[in-house]
């Protein structure tokens, strides 16, 4: 496994350095996963935090912010 550094300052280089993005979309996706969904790459959710699963899932391009938000 990378490491988390290594890992973060992939997904900042995908939403465009923001952070606030970045930490919005990792909390939507990991409450995603703690509510049951999948993950989208290979990864143990009863080994790793939800957290991590769902970093490694927007760093390797697999998590959009559209795709994540919900429409009130």
């Amino acid at each position: 496994m990378k490491r988390i550094e290594t890992i973060t300052a992939k997904a900042l280089e995908l939403v465009g350095h923001d952070r606030y993005k970045l930490v919005l979309m990792v909390s939507k996706r990991a409450e995603q996963l703690s509510n049951g969904a999948e993950p989208l790459i290979k990864a143990d959710k009863n080994k790793q935090k939800y957290t991590d699963i769902a970093l490694m899932e927007i760093a390797e391009g697999k998590v959009r912010l559209d795709s994540i938000t919900e429409i009130q």
